[in-house]
């Protein structure tokens, strides 16, 4: 990331996060992934400044990165392109398993809370979902504030998405990238927690 894109960042979330704390961000313009991130599926690399998640078939599984930071209430933005993969999601867990999680397709997005794996009746909620184009090689941003029980998430292509839940106020782990498919392109992560 270029040195007055870090600087606009910083400015935006600075106005727009009166009682926040410090932001904190990756440009992923180092050779190799920070200690904040955590893999625990897929591979995870860093390629011509951006970061690249891909699910591996031998994992049987989605891939999965975590930024581990703890929080309740956030904002949390950057920039994807989907290269291949069939979707990806940004998604939350809370201290005992998933919360919910804002899943984007080429040609749709959606707020979906998780199924509480302890609870045999529970179902996971689609609390909001939009059509919208994403695919087609194209670099969107995505900005996603939890405030509360709601979140509400926005795409620069005008796509935007709003949900509320009481679960949505449980305390959360951290920032979480989960891939299905070949592969998704991320750049300009930044984060700040919310009062």
């Amino acid at each position: 990331m270029k040195p007055y894109v870090t600087i606009a960042i910083s400015a935006l979330m600075s106005l727009s996060l009166h009682a926040a704390d410090p932001v904190m961000s990756d440009d992923f313009s180092g050779e190799k992934l920070s200690s904040n991130w955590a893999a625990a599926k897929g591979a995870w690399t860093i390629e011509d400044g951006k970061l690249k998640g891909a699910e591996l078939a031998s994992d049987k599984h989605a891939a999965v990165l975590t930024w581990k930071a703890p929080h309740t209430n956030s904002k949390v933005s950057f920039s994807f392109q989907l290269a291949g993969a069939d979707q990806f999601h940004l998604s939350f867990n809370h201290p005992k398993g998933h919360l919910y999680r804002v899943v984007v397709t080429s040609d749709d997005a959606s707020i979906r809370t998780d199924k509480d794996k302890k609870d045999p009746a529970s179902k996971p909620e689609t609390l909001d979902r939009k059509k919208g184009d994403f695919g087609g090689g194209k670099t969107h941003t995505l900005t996603c504030e939890t405030k509360g029980d709601t979140v509400t998430v926005s795409f620069d292509n005008g796509v935007t998405l709003s949900g509320t839940h009481p679960s949505l106020t449980k305390p959360k782990t951290g920032f979480r990238f989960i891939i299905k498919g070949e592969s998704v392109l991320f750049d300009d992560f930044a984060i700040a927690a919310l009062k």
